[in-house]
């Protein structure tokens, strides 16, 4: 059985840590983002975190309500850092590719805990305004309630979807994302005109455009066809 959370009021009041270290919340996703950076999500556990924090591992439990509980926290806060000085401007397809752009760039910013969480659904208080932020950008902008749900889903689960996609890439060991790389210019840079003329032609941009993600890409075509059925539709009315 899941254990209780405490209320915020009763956890201040409880003593420091042996070190002297009050335990809040925000110190141990702090601490947990720490340890996923330099260890990964296997060397994310109870007595770890509890070790990292000086404190008795069920002391945790005064904060979330376990492991699994922590990692929505952890995908919450990274959502979070992706909303901070985020404002919309009124110019729905700007607004979209500013908060895509940034909920991309914090998730490769923290890789290991990226994997741990892009697939998740917190339901807590960042991803519920991200949610209802993108909703009502499209509703704002004149599109109906199923094609803003539609744009919607293809959106977030594309730019979590490549968050994933490219933090996976980051979290190899560093010599395994070396020959990953060295690929596209070792084997793909060498296939002769003969046996693969597509791949021959394309090598030289392959061997640049492929180190580099294709979010920025992938949303602009996803802006695009949003946009041609906003044309459409205004066209109609």
């Amino acid at each position: 059985m899941a254990k209780a959370v405490v209320p915020e009021e009763k956890r201040r009041r409880r003593r420091p840590t042996r070190s002297g270290t009050v335990l809040s919340e925000q110190l141990i996703l702090e601490t947990a983002l720490r340890m996923l950076r330099e260890h990964g999500s296997t060397g994310l556990t109870a007595r770890r975190l509890g070790l990292a924090l000086d404190a008795d591992p069920s002391a945790l439990y005064r904060y979330f309500r376990g492991m699994d509980d922590l990692t929505l926290a952890i995908g919450d806060a990274l959502i979070g850092q992706a909303l901070q000085g985020w404002r919309p401007t009124g110019e729905w397809r700007s607004d979209l590719r500013g908060l895509g752009l940034r909920i991309h760039a914090v998730y490769v910013g923290h890789p290991q805990a990226a994997l741990l969480t892009a697939n998740r659904v917190t339901g807590r208080a960042h991803e519920l305004a991200a949610d209802e932020a993108i909703l009502d950008v499209l509703r704002t902008a004149g599109f109906p309630l199923p094609d803003t749900v539609r744009i919607y889903q293809a959106f977030i689960d594309q730019t979590l979807a490549f968050a994933a996609l490219d933090a996976a890439s980051l979290a190899l060991p560093r010599e395994s994302l070396r020959a990953d790389e060295d690929m596209w210019r070792s084997t793909y840079a060498r296939l002769p005109h003969s046996t693969h003329p597509r791949i021959a032609e394309a090598a030289p941009l392959l061997a640049t455009r492929m180190l580099d993600s294709a979010y920025p890409t992938a949303v602009e075509m996803l802006l695009d066809g949003a946009a041609a059925q906003w044309e459409a539709l205004r066209a109609r009315r």
